[in-house]
């Protein structure tokens, strides 16, 4: 691989050490030593301002909202509508009714599968879905497929991790009910040419849902340009706190599609003859939400409005090229996925290595990876690997970071081998 260099407008835009200076566990030693954090994918660390919203939220503003006449639940109440068009604005949805509030992608998921899958797919129709996603896009559709006899497609890929649009496009048919497909792999890093996906299914009038749990961290997404009809993705890998995500949805599609869940907020009157529903996106959101966090949610928004996210991503694209160099450049090292488009993550194998052993010593030096299959397990089928050891970057690791991994690699392979 060609040695890779970050621009000199990405060097004069984006300084690393202003950044970790936010992010307070950076500082943390783990067995000892500086703690290097290269799992990113699997959930991102917190700057210091989210961190300080929770304890803020629940120091001076908690209260159910929506319900009480009170200060505090007004306030609340306020504080928490604000998040929904933060979060219309930052993905560039039409309306903050297309925003609904989950406890994360695989919530979201789950929510689209059981009710546009109960409303819209019968025997024989199909759901399609790529080789490489994530079992929160597969098991779902499996679920509601077995239910509603319908048949559950995958789009292969190849030995570097890219889907064909060609294949693609020959298995989409007017049986074709739903596409479900990963932006960005997590296990991988590929990028899915998702946007040519979205314009080949809509030709045909197929919706398609995209999983932008990766994709979100580390490219803009705008889902009017996308054209995409729904959009799931995770608080906790974008900075946020756990246990709150959202779903983006058309509003024609929202509207079409029944309640996911029933209780309280989801209702506009009750009795016991019959129950009508709330509007969207409420028709979504039954009982006490996540109000703490999704509050957070929209501090880690602010956040990322605050520095320059294109430099961002061109920083963790240099780290990860640089990553991909070294490790291939290392005896009895093979990458896996390979793809010519891809974001932050470096998966790889040793010769003769386990790579649960591989972390578990990496670990003993202070860097944390990720092994294992990483919820992908017919990817690591298709390569007839049982798991690979994965780094992830975030604009907030170094170069030095880097290497520490590439000296630690080295090192395990001196040991266990």
């Amino acid at each position: 691989m060609e040695k890779t260099t970050l621009t000199e407008k990405g060097i004069a835009e984006f300084n690393v050490e202003e950044i970790r200076r936010n992010f307070p566990i950076l500082s943390t030693k783990a067995h000892g030593k500086p703690l290097v954090y290269l799992d990113n994918a699997a959930s991102s660390q917190k700057p210091q301002v989210v961190i300080q919203k929770l304890v803020d939220y629940y120091s001076s503003l908690n209260a159910n909202i929506h319900r009480g006449v009170h200060y505090l639940s007004q306030k609340a109440s306020q504080e928490f509508d604000d998040v929904r068009v933060k979060v219309q604005e930052f993905i560039n949805a039409a309306s903050e009714r297309e925003i609904v509030f989950v406890r994360g992608t695989t919530e979201a998921i789950n929510l689209v599968a059981s009710s546009f899958g109960r409303k819209n797919l019968n025997a024989g129709d199909e759901v399609l879905i790529s080789a490489m996603e994530h079992h929160s896009n597969i098991v779902p559709w499996q679920m509601i497929c077995e239910e509603r006899k319908a048949v559950l497609k995958v789009i292969p890929m190849n030995d570097r991790g890219e889907i064909s649009l060609d294949e693609y496009a020959s298995l989409l048919s007017s049986k074709t009910k739903i596409v479900s497909i990963v932006h960005t792999s997590n296990s991988l890093g590929t990028v899915n040419p998702v946007k040519e996906m979205i314009r080949l299914a809509h030709a045909k009038n197929i919706p398609v849902l995209v999983d932008a749990a990766q994709g979100i961290v580390h490219t803009v997404i705008d889902v009017q340009d996308l054209d995409c009809d729904f959009l799931a993705f995770s608080g906790h890998k974008m900075l946020g706190p756990t246990g709150v995500g959202i779903l983006y949805g058309k509003e024609k599609q929202l509207e079409d599609m029944p309640p996911y869940q029933g209780g309280g907020e989801m209702i506009s009157s009750v009795s016991f003859e019959k129950t009508t529903y709330n509007e969207i996106p409420f028709k979504f959101e039954a009982g006490t939400p996540n109000i703490a966090d999704v509050i957070a949610l929209g501090t880690a928004v602010d956040y990322y409005k605050s520095i320059d996210r294109n430099a961002a991503f061109e920083y963790e694209h240099y780290l990860m090229t640089e990553c991909s160099r070294l490790l291939a450049e290392i005896p009895g090292v093979r990458l896996i996925g390979t793809a010519s488009n891809k974001a932050s993550v470096v998966s790889f194998v040793i010769d003769n290595v386990n790579a649960m052993d591989a972390g578990m010593y990496l670990d003993t030096m202070g860097i944390a990876v990720r092994t294992g299959q990483h919820c992908t397990a017919p990817v690591m089928q298709q390569f007839c690997i049982p798991g690979t050891i994965r780094a992830s970057f975030m604009f907030y690791n170094t170069i030095e970071e880097v290497h520490a991994l590439i000296e630690g690699v080295k090192k395990a392979i001196k040991l266990l081998k």
